[in-house]
This record gives C-alpha cells, structure tokens and sequence, in this order.
C-alpha cells in the first residue's frame, strides 16, 4: 500500500473517529477549507483518544499508561507502534505543517490525568486550569491551523474555552455524577452549603442548583467577552470558533428556570449542523 493511501485512510479514521465521539467538533469542522480541515480533525481525534481514556480503563495505572504512551509519541521518545497509529500519523504531520507547539497538546494530556482519579475538582481556580488547558488549547491550536497565530486569538480562545469548559462541566453532571465524579468545584458547592454527595445523588436541590447557576453565570460572562472579541480576529481564523454558537443555544436552555441539570439532554446531529450553519452566516463569523 503506498504512503498516499495510508495517509488517505489515516485522515479517513480520524474524521469517522471525530464525528462519532465529539459530533460538534467534526460538523463545526465542515465550514473549514479541506487542508485545514483535515488537520483540524487530526487535533480533535487526537483530544478524543485522550479525553476518552477515562471511559476505556478500570483502574488509574493502565490510564496513565495510555497517556504516557501519547506524551512520549509528542516528546519523540519512540514507539514501534507509531507508524500503525492513524491518530498519532496524522497529528505528526499537522504539527509539521502547522508548526503546532508541542508544549499546548502535552499539557492536554497532563490535564486528562485528573480524569482518572475520583479527586473532586478542587475550586473554580483549579477549574479554569483545567479548561484553560483543555478547551482553550483546542481552540487556539484550531486557530494556529486556520490563521496566523497573534495575542488576541490566544486571548479569545482563553475565553471561548473558558465557556465551552465550565458548559461542558454542567451538561456532563448526569454522567459524572453517576460515576461519582466530580468536574463541577467542590469549594463553589461548599459555599451554598452543598456537597459531593448531595450532587452524586443526581437529583436537583436548591443548593447545588445555586452553584449550578453561579457556574452557568461564568459561561455567560466568557461568552460575551468570546464574542465581543471574535470581531477582531481575522475572518479566516472565524470558523475555528464556531462551537461558541452552540453554548450560546445551550446557555440559554441552562438558564431558564425549569431546567434540570440531572437530566441528560440530547441534541440532534441535525439541529447542531443547522445551529452551525446560521451562525457561520452572521457578521460574526463570516467576515
């Protein structure tokens, strides 16, 4: 098989990989040119086989394992396997194109560590590090790939993790709380005096509703400041962000009154590409 096929079936796998774990990101990825398309999707494959670790071991040891492998592929320590992993191939090759910084994606692995412990997440501060090297990474690596790299995208994709991040934390806490973990601060559930417990026994209290608010208020806050700075981002750099569209719908079902955050909510693939595809019609993203 020659290296061009290879190659063809790597992107192949991380696109399918992509739009069967993490549907946003790949349809928000259709609005993208095709070359950076594909390196895009190398990135987001690459968050998927990380993020997911967590789902795919029973005990922390064999986690770390799988995560030290993917830090030492990024170090260019060596690995047998790593011609015959199409994920890895592929983000090889966008880190080349794109002179990606290697540092963003290594420190997204350290992050995912804390996945696979039961350790709450400790306070808003350890939160927004987590998200800020998780979410935000994503965005501003996005952007490297779609536009040139500048202080404001870096600044703007703070933000729009930020947001993405902490509505994230709100829309997993059926999943979380069932597996008893706990991404949402245990210190912003203190000070309205709920607690661990009170969240893993996934029915809603006036108490940890009150946190749950607090936290959608700081998603509201890094949206607005995300889109009141896209404007001056480059229009081809615009595209990259359209996820943003999509919490702005999800912020808007969390904050009304009757909504609760123990049950799960599903959006249809349909509705999330029509979402996506008005907002990269508006002024905002379009250019």
């Amino acid at each position: 098989m020659s290296g061009a096929a290879t190659s063809k079936e790597s992107a192949a796998f991380c696109a399918d990989l992509v739009r069967t774990h993490d549907f946003a990101r790949y349809a928000s990825t259709l609005f993208l040119p095709q070359i950076q398309r594909r390196a895009l999707l190398s990135v987001y494959a690459f968050n998927v086989e990380i993020s997911r670790v967590r789902e795919q071991v029973s005990q922390p040891l064999p986690g770390e394992m799988r995560l030290q492998w993917w830090t030492d592929m990024l170090e260019g320590a060596g690995h047998g396997g790593v011609e015959g992993n199409p994920v890895a191939a592929e983000l090889l090759q966008t880190i080349g194109e794109f002179h990606l910084p290697i540092e963003l994606l290594s420190r997204l692995i350290e992050e995912h560590q804390f996945d696979l412990y039961n350790d709450p997440m400790p306070s808003m501060a350890a939160l927004e590090g987590y998200v800020t090297d998780t979410s935000a990474a994503l965005f501003s690596l996005g952007a490297r790939i779609a536009g040139q790299p500048s202080a404001v995208i870096d600044h703007l994709a703070r933000h729009a993790g930020l947001a993405q991040g902490m509505a994230h934390v709100i829309a997993a806490l059926p999943l979380d709380a069932a597996r008893r973990q706990l991404f949402l601060p245990l210190q912003l559930l203190q000070q309205h005096g709920s607690g661990m417990e009170e969240v893993f026994s996934g029915k809603q209290t006036p108490r940890a509703r009150a946190a749950i608010d607090q936290l959608v208020g700081e998603v509201r806050k890094h949206l607005l400041t995300a889109f009141e700075l896209l404007i001056h981002v480059p229009p081809q750099a615009r595209p990259v962000f359209l996820p943003l569209a999509l919490i702005h719908r999800d912020l808007k079902r969390m904050s009304r009154a009757d909504f609760d955050p123990f049950v799960p909510q599903a959006t249809s693939r349909l509705r999330t590409l029509w979402t996506l595809w008005r907002a990269s019609r508006t002024r905002e993203f379009g250019g």
